[in-house]
């Protein structure tokens, strides 16, 4: 793939990257989008067994099939204001890598939209004002259908906030 003019092979070799199927899904009024191949299933809400002395976005664990599985509230991770659930609210299970291995994580989000094939032309980086994520936490910005979605490297969003001693816990 060639450079585009006044672009850095950085830039140019993360946007190849970036391009692929993304879930996506809705926080308030903003879209964002994860990774399909980082997304194991689709649930519904079901019932959270808190864990103590968790940050406020850690909402506790679930039982899938067997397994114990920690929940973020993705709103409160994002310090947006708190929401109550609904019936299309739900919780995406994800897998991330961390040095020692692969986690499952429960995210919950308002509601799940669509899977979106966004192509590399269609991803611009993120600005680095305006956000209270962090644009290390931001793969880029998709424009689709004369909308923006957000598209996350959840591996980076959960990957900081402690999981690890919670996953061994549970």
């Amino acid at each position: 793939m060639k450079d585009k003019p006044g672009e850095a092979n950085h830039l140019d070799d993360s946007g190849a990257e970036r391009e692929g199927k993304y879930l996506t899904f809705s926080l308030g009024e903003e879209e964002y989008g994860i990774g399909i191949l980082k997304v194991k299933e689709i649930i519904g809400m079901m019932r959270v067994t808190p864990v103590p002395q968790a940050p406020e976005f850690i909402k506790g664990v679930i039982n899938l099939r067997g397994k114990v599985i920690p929940v973020i509230d993705l709103r409160l991770r994002f310090a947006m204001k708190e929401s109550p659930y609904t019936e299309r609210t739900c919780i995406v299970v994800v897998e991330i890598e961390n040095s020692e291995a692969k986690l499952h994580i429960g995210v919950v989000v308002d509601s799940v939209s669509e899977v979106l094939n966004i192509k590399a032309a269609d991803i611009e980086d993120a600005p680095s004002f305006g956000t209270s994520l962090s644009a290390e936490c931001i793969l880029g910005m998709a424009k689709t259908g004369g909308s923006v979605k957000i598209l996350l490297d959840i591996t980076r969003v959960l990957g900081n906030c402690g999981i690890g001693s919670i996953d061994k816990a549970a």
